[in-house]
């Protein structure tokens, strides 16, 4: 495929060919990568007035406060409240938090890296059979969930895996990486019900106040490879977006690149050993009616030889059809709905219309 690094082209550039080109040869980022291309192709070059940010940070990294990383080795002792308290101060000042001591022993996360990482990592005629845009059988690889939708692409590849309500078929999950998925799927499960108690008790409900609203039900695992980029400089790995659902529970390699918006600044979430990164998607910030915060986060360009892998467990709603909006307890004469009433349906269907696009999910259901 011909890269062509000029932003403002000629008029005989056909974009929607080459990204059909791209998605059909089903090579993805990793197979491009794998060509020994030297310079990117041209759908995946960012707007430039998008770019410069991406380079040094307007704050010292020494000023920049830190996103927080919280112990929950107490969780079930009098300190409770506390962490409790950690937790709902994370998610109203930052959106994202990290935590150690969560219960998933160290070996478990390790291997769940190297079992995605082992996935990416084969022959394309190996993984071309499973890549596919479409999630019928619970199990898709592609790259760029928003290829045809976006302005530019990012330079990743994924594996999506549905968990829930109804998980994938195990025969469907590829078998170089099934049991350690399956795995992680049982480890995230046990840790979200203790995580959406933790939330709930946070805004003052009852601890069962988001497992009655089905927030465990509807899991889908995404398996991120993000291999070297030649002009990191001009691309993304993860365009700047908030996630829509309840909560996403993230693990990630040693090599760092997850940054989140705080403020004005972009701060990077440094990876910290055996911890996971626990972020609020925009449905849970709509039913905290606004307490607790969804917030911009994306990944750079992998400058490195060495690829960076991260997984992904994003927790939904189970019921579609039910109304979702703020919380009847967290609505008063004082404190109004900031949030109109919707289907988690209509809600998705507002998502995958619109694409990796900032916080415009939310403002869309501002009353």
């Amino acid at each position: 495929m011909a890269a062509n690094t000029t932003v403002i082209g000629q008029q005989d550039y056909d974009r929607a060919q080459q990204v059909k080109q791209f998605d059909q040869s089903k090579l993805g980022v990793k197979g491009l990568v794998d060509s020994g291309l030297t310079c990117i192709p041209r759908f995946f070059i960012h707007p430039p007035e998008t770019l410069p940010d991406l380079r040094p940070h307007t704050k010292p990294q020494t000023q920049q406060q830190p996103i927080p990383t919280i112990d929950l080795s107490d969780l079930h002792t009098h300190r409770r409240s506390s962490i409790v308290q950690q937790i709902s101060g994370a998610c109203r000042t930052f959106g994202f938090f990290q935590i150690t001591n969560h219960g998933i022993p160290s070996a478990v996360l390790d291997r769940t890296i190297a079992g995605i990482k082992a996935f990416h990592e084969q022959p394309t005629e190996v993984k071309a059979p499973v890549y596919s845009r479409e999630m019928g059988t619970g199990v898709s690889y592609l790259s760029n969930v928003d290829l045809y939708s976006s302005k530019a692409a990012s330079w990743r590849d994924t594996l999506q895996v549905r968990l829930g309500p109804i998980p994938a078929a195990p025969e469907e999950v590829p078998e170089i990486c099934r049991d350690e998925i399956v795995g992680w799927d049982g480890e995230t499960r046990r840790l979200g019900e203790a995580l959406m108690e933790l939330l709930s008790e946070g805004l003052g409900l009852n601890a069962g106040r988001l497992r009655e609203m089905t927030c465990l039900g509807g899991r889908v695992m995404a398996g991120h490879y993000y291999p070297y980029c030649p002009q990191p400089d001009l691309t993304v790995g993860l365009t700047s977006h908030s996630d829509p659902g309840v909560l996403t529970v993230v693990l990630q390699d040693h090599m760092g690149g997850l940054q989140v918006k705080h403020g004005e600044d972009w701060v990077d979430v440094k990876p910290v050993p055996g911890a996971l990164v626990i972020n609020v998607g925009d449905l849970l910030q709509i039913m905290s009616n606004g307490e607790y915060k969804s917030v911009d986060h994306r990944v750079l360009a992998n400058s490195n030889r060495e690829p960076r892998v991260s997984t992904a467990v994003f927790f939904n709603p189970s019921n579609r059809e039910g109304p979702y909006g703020p919380l009847p307890e967290l609505v008063a004469p004082e404190k109004p709905p900031l949030y109109r009433e919707f289907t988690f349906s209509e809600f998705m269907q507002r998502f995958f219309n619109k694409g990796l696009d900032g916080k415009a999910l939310v403002n869309h259901f501002e009353l």
